[in-house]
């Protein structure tokens, strides 16, 4: 698909008595688009992530990317030194799944109120903490395609505690798509080979993707960790996919 003109916005998306902050990027046109909900790294609704969801708009799609820590620290957004990766984990560890699916529900909610948004068959993106998250968004009946990014953790921790998430696999209605590098230290190949075993279990659609001397983060191109190839192959395998179940 040749690159749409697109525009982006902040937004507020209500949730109860919370609002959260939400980065929306949507071609100009009158639509309707498929949506797809972005999930941040520890780093917040930084660069990397408003980069994300332009691109999904260059390929027709409306993307939001809320923020997941509007709880804990609002605006928060960083980069990748270490007292930043320090301070995004301590965020990540007061994180609860319930409040995170909550409000990646109250994101898709929103986006059904904008006028250009197909209102059924949502897709999900997230990367490090939110290749996490997205696992678990996989579980929301509206959420029919999810791409986990090296979501670290599913196999033995869930955010704010509790059974580890890679036990609602079960629960997964969608089609899962996961990526993972085979060098990233904080993801050992048996946790993926646990992760797709799972998946093959409960008969859940999906692929796996391991790329060969990849490392944590190779999609962001603004981390020492970014491989180019890999983060090639990725997108397209994503464009892809999103493309075959959500238009």
């Amino acid at each position: 698909m040749t690159d749409l003109n697109f525009q982006t916005e902040w937004v507020s998306v209500a949730n109860n008595d919370l609002h959260i902050a939400a980065y929306l990027a949507y071609p100009q046109g009158e639509g309707p688009f498929p949506a797809v909900v972005v999930l941040q790294e520890i780093f917040g609704v930084n660069t990397h992530i408003q980069e994300v969801s332009e691109r999904f708009a260059k390929q027709g799609y409306v993307a939001i990317a809320p923020a997941l820590y509007q709880r804990l620290a609002p605006d928060y957004q960083t980069g990748y030194t270490p007292e930043d990766i320090k301070q995004g984990r301590y965020y990540k560890e007061l994180t609860h799944a319930d409040e995170l699916l909550s409000d990646i529900s109250a994101s898709i909610s929103y986006l059904k109120t904008r006028r250009f948004v197909k209102t059924h068959g949502f897709g999900c993106i997230g990367f490090c903490f939110g290749g996490h998250v997205a696992y678990l968004a996989a579980t929301l009946p509206e959420i029919k395609a999810t791409a986990s990014f090296y979501g670290a953790g599913i196999t033995t921790w869930t955010p704010g505690g509790g059974q580890p998430t890679i036990n609602r696999t079960a629960e997964i209605t969608g089609t899962v798509y996961a990526f993972f590098g085979d060098q990233d230290a904080s993801i050992p190949q048996t946790q993926v080979n646990q992760i797709e075993a799972e998946l093959q279990k409960h008969h859940i659609p999906h692929r796996v993707f391991r790329y060969a001397n990849a490392d944590h983060g190779f999609f962001c191109d603004h981390r020492p960790s970014y491989n180019s190839t890999a983060a090639a192959d990725a997108w397209l395998q994503v464009v892809e996919f999103f493309g075959q179940v959500l238009n």
